[in-house]
């Protein structure tokens, strides 16, 4: 099979998803294969458990190759947790040849030396996002190659993760049947290429990505990303609160809030009840889909405030001419845009992941909760695309949307003396 096939392997706190995507003659990324399995190693978006993390990866990539009829050798792997931290940093770079118009190198050379800036102990860069360029301090520059110019300068938006948490994500994936790590990529920017369009991040916009563990957010305005952070709760928090105050177990709490479940407590009525099976022959539960509804708000209008306060203190808040985009799985909560925008004053919408996916079979991967999955494919395609055949791996092409991999796993093994063990990497 001469075609490419991009694979993308979204390791999340309630389900693992394996994704096989190619592009058709149209330019439309088709999903050939899809596999998931439960997600039972890891909390919080961080693995909890290599050897309960590692068979679900196995479940989702074989269920995955099977359906697509392919072998899978190497994927794009999501990452997010708690851990996930961003900072700004201005970059400069000096040109020696004051002739020679600025060239790929000298961005590459300035992007490089971001990513040898000193961490705190335990944390390493995994995203170094050029946001604008300055050329002689003329700023506002989107792509200063082909300018004259002596003094290069860039503003940066870098992401730093965990070493451990990176580490065993590495370990996981490389243990279920020899898989390879491509990419690592924070789960926010993959998910707001599969659901938000270019006119979206250039009018200004906050992509708040509703997992199981934690909500990740995105903002991006004049096309270039501005603010990512990390929010330690999700679904599963919601899940746990109909449990407890439900007084039932917890799959059928995880099946109310599906089925049943708002974010609007004054949209159910009253009378409004939902039976459930009684354990070791006593009688069934009665539950109020008012009183259900008042659990799940009470949680969202906290996650919504946290993620609020995150869109103020980006300093954009009143620059989102295109609101608020909800995806995930949790965004798929009845009446979430209309309790959004009650308290934060900003539109929003759910996202989905339909304006660069062909026609699928599957309903289901047309649905928020696997945009991030969707947008691991995407952002394969997007690199693949943008650096030639013959250039090297570190070569930046497209660097005014971001910074391609400048060898994340070389730049563990020195940040760590050698983390992984050669045998493992190969």
């Amino acid at each position: 099979m001469n075609e490419e096939l991009i694979v993308g392997l979204d390791i999340g706190t309630t389900k693992i998803a394996c994704l096989v995507g190619r592009k058709n003659e149209h330019g439309k990324i088709e999903i050939i294969g899809m596999g998931k399995a439960d997600s039972v190693g890891v909390n919080r978006g961080m693995v909890a458990n290599i050897g309960q993390t590692v068979e679900s990866i196995k479940l989702a990539v074989a269920e995955a190759a099977q359906k697509a009829n392919v072998e899978i050798v190497t994927v794009n792997v999501g990452i997010a947790g708690q851990h996930i931290r961003s900072l700004q940093h201005r970059g400069i770079h000096t040109r020696k040849n004051h002739d020679d118009e600025i060239s790929q190198l000298d961005v590459d050379a300035l992007i490089e030396d971001m990513t040898k800036l000193v961490m705190p102990p335990g944390e390493a860069i995994i995203h170094v996002l050029p946001q604008e360029y300055i050329v002689d301090n003329e700023q506002g520059i989107k792509d200063p190659i082909g300018m004259s110019g002596v003094r290069l300068e860039a503003n940066f938006h870098i992401i730093t993760g965990q070493i451990s948490a990176i580490k065993n994500i590495y370990r996981c994936v490389e243990r279920a049947d020899n898989l390879r790590v491509d990419e690592l990529i924070l789960e926010p920017l993959a998910s707001s290429d599969a659901v938000l369009s270019r006119e979206d991040k250039e009018a200004g916009v906050a992509l708040i990505d509703i997992g199981g563990g934690t909500t990740d957010i995105a903002i991006f305005q004049d096309g270039i990303i501005r603010h990512t952070a990390v929010i330690p709760f999700g679904g599963n928090v919601i899940t746990e609160d109909i449990r407890v105050g439900c007084t039932i177990l917890k799959r059928q709490a995880e099946l109310l809030k599906v089925k049943f479940g708002s974010a609007l407590s004054l949209e159910n009525q009253e009378n409004e009840v939902v039976c459930i099976p009684g354990l070791n022959n006593l009688p069934p539960k009665e539950i109020s889909l008012r009183n259900l509804a008042s659990i799940i708000q009470a949680r969202m209008e906290e996650i919504i405030g946290m993620a609020h306060y995150e869109i103020r203190n980006s300093g954009f808040e009143r620059q989102l001419i295109a609101g608020v985009v909800l995806t995930g799985g949790g965004a798929r909560l009845k009446h979430l845009p209309q309790l959004f925008e009650y308290l934060t004053g900003l539109h929003a919408r759910v996202g989905y992941p339909n304006e660069h996916i062909a026609k699928v079979c599957n309903e289901e991967l047309m649905g928020p909760a696997y945009a991030t999955g969707i947008g691991l494919v995407i952002r394969g395609f997007q690199r693949t695309s943008s650096i030639p055949a013959t250039a090297p791996e570190s070569s930046v092409k497209g660097h005014s949307k971001e910074a391609s991999k400048v060898g994340i796993l070389e730049r563990f093994k020195k940040l760590t003396g050698n983390i992984f063990d050669d045998e493992e990497i190969q």
